[in-house]
């Protein structure tokens, strides 16, 4: 169970309310700083797979929490970005990327259930999302508000930008994905026997 991969992604949910206390402080430094916690937890992801299948250690527990800690991570950084910018062109790409989410994550629990789980395995295009949405999020958490609405700050502006812009292509990038999966799933749940 504590092996080193499982012991990354733990940090790496130990992480979410540490940048989330962070972001809160009511000092300027508090969004960058809570930023350089949320990039650091997100290179975890980056470890605990690859150290898991080159130390021969991986483990149920590390396939459960793994994606796990990725979507609480994810979701809950969209919620506080949500919340500093109200408004539409923020909470649409928010809805779709944590509604994507909850739908992949049923799919991929039904489609284990049928034992089809391979037919909704990540995907190439999933990853490249999954890295795309944490270089976004992570360059809008960083900036404050309070700066990118003072004249000048031209870099900072710059940053924000950036990320907002490849937030929205994670937005599509997360549609082509569900798209992907919903595709490979979907005879298996046209043929299926109704449940409720």
């Amino acid at each position: 169970m504590y092996t080193v991969p499982n012991l990354l992604t733990l940090s790496r949910i130990a992480a979410i309310p540490v940048f989330v206390v962070i972001f809160y402080l009511p000092y300027q430094w508090s969004f960058l700083v809570g930023s350089i916690v949320f990039i650091i937890a997100a290179l975890t992801d980056l470890f605990d797979g690859y150290l898991a299948r080159k130390l021969n250690q991986s483990t149920k527990l590390g396939a459960f929490l793994d994606p796990v800690a990725d979507k609480l991570m994810v979701s809950i950084a969209l919620l506080l970005l949500v919340e500093v910018y109200a408004s539409p062109w923020m909470a649409v790409p928010a809805m779709v990327i944590i509604a994507r989410e909850i739908i992949i994550s049923a799919l991929r629990e039904w489609m284990a259930e049928c034992g089809q789980r391979t037919q909704v395995a990540v995907s190439h295009i999933g990853k490249v999302k999954t890295v795309i949405q944490m270089f976004a999020i992570s360059m809008m958490l960083m900036v404050d508000p309070v700066v990118l609405a003072e004249d000048g700050e031209l870099f900072w502006k710059s940053v924000w930008w950036i990320g907002g812009g490849l937030l929205y292509i994670a937005t599509v990038l997360t549609l082509w994905s569900a798209y992907i999966y919903l595709k490979a799933a979907w005879p298996n749940l046209m043929e299926a026997d109704a449940v409720e």
